[in-house]
């Protein structure tokens, strides 16, 4: 029987983690594996807290019992994962497969079971994730294309007429009805073959927060291990929970560095740069068209400059990530 090595990032949410772990432990009923729960150096308590709950509910008997694991610094979405990829199964084991899980993310009881079923009856496909949606039930959108200069335009343009145009490079199209083959999915519920892992590499941790799984699903497309969507699978996601990004007032460094990043990453700086005049076009005609129809600019304040400053100092000094 297949393994899979369940792995869910804390940071300043024990009692949320808690509900999501309680979630994943029943979602895993039957299926040979473990879970680990990495804690991302919260300095709230988070780790203690945890720990004693993992105990006081005997998830820690067992040999595929729940670990608490800290990892020792705040290096980022993809680094606290890489912690628990790396920490494998109880007594070292590798698994078969590594189901990535938010801390704010709950699987129905059949969600993580239908994942892997798809990835054991489709040994060509690399990753394989959940359909996600939110309390109410309505649907998130986490399938997208790789992000593209093109596609830039059309996103922060914001016009009707540009996205028939450049339909094939919308980022984030209407969500697949049915399962199937997608560019990349969003982390928060992703199962991944070990074996692709252990050809392509884990999370580049150079990202902090963002672009890390886009960068890794392409990274495994290159190599010929595509990602799917998976209807069957679904989960219920909060959303920004850790992040606060539904309140962010001003675009933070580290989303600007992960995207400039993953654009040189993966197609080098004079696609990064041209990448970026064409999200800032887009957005300068968005904003022509707000102001004529007196729409309100919802993007968060200075976006355009911020964006554009950035470019400008990592056109000039280099890709210096914000050190955290």
């Amino acid at each position: 029987m297949a393994s899979v090595l369940t792995v869910i990032l804390n940071w300043r949410t024990a009692e949320m983690t808690l509900r999501s772990a309680t979630a994943a432990l029943a979602a895993m009923q039957g299926i040979d594996g473990a879970v680990v729960i990495v804690d991302n150096a919260s300095g709230d308590g988070s780790f203690e807290q945890m720990t004693a709950a993992v105990a006081a509910r005997g998830w820690d008997k067992g040999p595929h019992g729940v670990r608490v694991l800290q990892s020792g610094r705040n290096g980022g979405f993809g680094a606290g994962n890489n912690f628990g990829i790396r920490a494998g199964l109880p007594g070292g084991q590798r698994p078969d497969y590594v189901y990535l899980l938010n801390s704010d993310a709950f699987p129905a009881p059949d969600a993580i079971r239908a994942l892997l079923a798809h990835l054991e009856s489709h040994p060509g496909t690399g990753f394989a994730g959940s359909h996600i949606h939110g309390t109410d039930g309505t649907p998130h959108h986490s399938a997208f294309r790789f992000p593209s200069i093109a596609g830039e335009f059309e996103q922060a343009a914001r016009f009707g007429p540009i996205t028939r145009l450049l339909r094939r490079s919308v980022v984030a199209p209407p969500l697949p009805v049915a399962t199937g083959r997608v560019d990349w999915l969003a982390g928060a519920s992703l199962m991944m073959r070990q074996s692709v892992l252990d050809r392509i590499g884990l999370f580049d941790e150079t990202f902090f927060l963002y672009f890390e799984e886009t960068e890794l699903c392409l990274r495994a497309a290159r190599a010929g291990f595509p990602t799917d969507y998976v209807l069957e699978s679904r989960v219920e996601h909060i959303g920004s929970v850790s992040t606060g990004m539904k309140g962010w007032q001003r675009i933070p460094r580290f989303w600007l560095d992960s995207r400039m990043y993953y654009y040189t990453r993966s197609h080098g700086r004079a696609y990064a740069l041209a990448a970026t005049a064409a999200h800032v076009a887009g957005g300068l005609i968005w904003r022509v068209r707000a102001l004529i129809q007196r729409r309100q600019v919802i993007d968060p304040a200075h976006y355009l400059w911020d964006m554009s400053a950035h470019a400008v100092r990592w056109a000039v000094s280099g890709f210096r990530p914000e050190a955290k």
